[in-house]
């Protein structure tokens, strides 16, 4: 049975790090910007009032009306022809110009063996046999994962768990190989598609970039067609697996009768970090083992077997701003060891870009109430000058579910309190956390995988998707439920353990 929604609690934060809040300093010109996204993108639903409105006319008409109608078009041919033409090209041009539906048809999580398991404890211990760190980091990574809000079952490679540790190429494509294969092959299961059905690949991994690339390594494995088009995404930090799904939306309108398969993940073999730099320890602490496939169509015939539709994708890229674009950072220590460097600005600049991409999204979901009460508070403000108190859109009135990317508990807890969000809307995310710790781009489709093992999602529920990461990027993607998800039919990492969750994070104040 689904659980009820509890009204959001009255809560404390006591983090230091803290977002700013974005939704009490939004810029007109991101307002502007979500409406011009809204017309550019909608022109074709134009023809609807205009269609209600001649079929309203023509319900009125009686038995004599339509005679005579018929009498004068017919001694007007010319009427007759234009007019036919018009409709004619009218249609085409809908038909034409109206995107085509983008279906997810199912997707999946790969769940490593128990043999992969680190609890807090071997992490440290690992860590003080390693002999690369000194006392004082140890401590330091100590107080990190006690605050990170990560559990004792998350999961790390074989190459990082040895002792002493043996990082290589090959155990890198050992790794990437496993968690790919391990997702693709319960998808193509639970779809039962054919591998040379696909004609669309994406894959994304920010830090390792093998040649051959990864997505030729799934090309080779599983024999895809030869015409296949195959992308490979690097760099993009945490929210390349919703880049991944805007460029597979992208060409999903160009090619009809499709399927795109959509592979996110990360490697953390040739990434973990053996230097006493600690905005480069801090990854260690938070990153682990994990990946996702997606199978998206555009053939209506798969509408009846699918289970989202997905309604919008908005990216807001910050690049151009030195700031945000170091803030994330893979570079050298002063040793020469290699690590993804934090920076101190790191959660001002995810404000930021968390401001612009909910200011923009915001006219496309949010109902025409909160849309007017949001607009006149902000006119108000910024071209009156009034002292008037912002108003907060209630995006719990345009969404039913939340899949906020898990990066770490500092971030969860500021989303929670600028949005308003209760405990059980946060659920997913925090114990994505817990559960299987910070797996980069794929967190989301963990998330939306507790949803669905909770039985949550009901036909026509709305889910936001939202994640931020290196350059630096805020993406969002918003999916509407076609059917009801009945989680005792449900393949999921969850669903042999959903019944511990959700547990009891303690609360610990931020270093």
């Amino acid at each position: 049975m689904a659980e009820p929604r509890p009204e959001p609690p009255a809560r404390r934060f006591s983090t230091s790090q803290k977002l700013p809040d974005f939704l009490l300093s939004v810029k007109l010109k991101y307002v502007k910007l979500g409406y011009h996204y809204l017309i550019s993108h909608g022109m074709y639903l134009f023809l609807f009032p205009v269609i209600g409105a001649i079929a309203a006319q023509l319900s009125t008409f009686s038995i004599k009306d339509l005679n005579d109608l018929w009498d004068h078009l017919r001694y007007n041919l010319i009427s007759v022809i234009l007019c036919s033409m018009l409709l004619v090209f009218l249609c085409t041009l809908y038909f034409l110009r109206r995107p085509r539906p983008v279906f997810l048809v199912d997707f999946s999580c790969y769940k490593p063996v128990d043999a992969r398991k680190c609890t807090r404890k071997v992490f440290m211990d690992q860590s003080a046999l390693t002999g690369c760190f000194s006392q004082e980091n140890l401590d330091f990574q100590k107080k990190i994962l006690e605050r990170s809000g990560l559990g004792d079952t998350t999961y790390l490679p074989e190459a990082v768990m040895n002792i002493p540790p043996n990082p290589s190429m090959a155990e890198a494509r050992k790794e990437a190989e496993t968690v790919m294969f391990g997702a693709l092959d319960q998808l193509f299961a639970k779809t039962t598609l054919k591998p040379k059905d696909v004609a669309i690949l994406i894959v994304n991994c920010s830090l390792f970039n093998p040649t051959p690339s990864l997505s030729a390594m799934i090309v080779n494995h599983y024999k895809l067609r030869g015409n296949i088009l195959s992308y490979n995404l690097g760099g993009m930090g945490c929210s390349a697996g919703l880049i991944s799904i805007d460029l597979a939306k992208d060409l999903l309108q160009a090619h009809p009768n499709s399927y795109a398969l959509v592979v996110s993940m990360e490697n953390i073999t040739l990434n973990w970090y053996f230097g006493n730099n600690r905005s480069m320890l801090v990854s260690n602490c938070l990153f682990r083992m994990g990946g996702s496939a997606i199978l998206l169509s555009n053939k209506r015939s798969d509408r009846r077997r699918s289970k989202y539709q997905l309604v919008h994708t908005v990216r807001t890229h910050k690049g151009a701003d030195d700031k945000c674009f170091g803030c994330v950072n893979q570079e050298e220590d002063d040793t020469g060891k290699v690590g993804v460097s934090l920076s101190k600005d790191l959660m001002a600049v995810a404000g930021d870009a968390l401001k612009t991409n909910i200011t923009t999204l915001g006219p496309l979901v949010l109902p025409m109430s909160e849309q007017l009460l949001f607009f006149a508070t902000l006119v108000g403000r910024k071209l009156l000058k009034m002292k008037i108190k912002p108003y907060i859109p209630d995006f719990k009135l345009a969404f039913e579910h939340f899949c906020i990317h898990a990066g770490g508990r500092a971030v969860l807890d500021e989303l929670e309190k600028n949005l308003n969000l209760s405990e059980w809307h946060m659920e997913p995310s925090r114990m994505t956390l817990y559960r299987f710790g910070n797996t980069s781009s794929s967190s989301l489709w963990y998330e939306l995988a507790y949803t669905e093992a909770k039985g949550r999602m009901k036909r026509g529920d709305r889910t936001w998707q939202i994640a931020f990461g290196s350059g630096f990027k805020c993406n969002s993607a918003v999916w509407k439920a076609l059917r009801t998800i009945n989680p005792a039919k449900e393949k999921n990492p969850w669903m042999e353990e959903i019944d511990q969750f959700p547990v009891v994070v303690p609360r610990v104040s931020a270093l």
